[in-house]
């Protein structure tokens, strides 16, 4: 399974958001979008990504205070990215190592979509069920081997 895939059924729904905005308004954004994450673009490039934890480690830094904080002082800068072509498995063990819930996916330098830890299990478990019942569809219509005669009532 591939990263293409995953935005296939999930759609390509983006968030994003400019590094110069003040971080209050980005956290109101995600707040009232319901979403853990925004891609920060400048000039139609991935210059960043902000997450909820990178708001909360920005907001403990400054002793609890957005004030007139931007968002490129709290964005991750250097944020994982993969392509349609990633396979899932190398997906999740890159957010594992970096303990990442959110990566762009990028084709060259267009932004094609992010996806989340969540939509890397949903995959992953969408899968698994439908292996699951293909293989008990097989088991139960098991054919009966030639060779094998039913038994003589006597």
């Amino acid at each position: 399974m591939k990263v293409s895939d995953i935005l296939r059924v999930k759609g390509n729904t983006l968030y994003t958001v400019a590094p110069d905005e003040p971080l209050a308004q980005a956290i109101s954004a995600m707040a009232e979008k319901d979403i853990g994450s925004l891609v920060v673009m400048e000039h139609g490039e991935l210059v960043g990504m902000l997450t909820f934890r990178e708001v909360i480690q920005c907001i403990v830094a400054n002793k609890h205070v957005v004030g007139t904080i931007s968002v490129r002082t709290a964005m991750d800068d250097h944020p994982l990215t993969c392509t349609m072509e990633t396979e899932l498995d190398e997906v999740r063990r890159m957010m594992l190592e970096r303990h990442a819930r959110y990566m762009p996916v990028m084709d060259k330098r267009m932004l094609m979509g992010v996806i989340s830890f969540y939509d890397v299990a949903k995959a992953v478990v969408d899968s698994q069920n439908f292996e699951n019942r293909m293989l008990k569809a097989y088991i139960r219509d098991w054919p009966a081997a030639e060779d094998q005669q039913p038994s003589a009532q006597l």
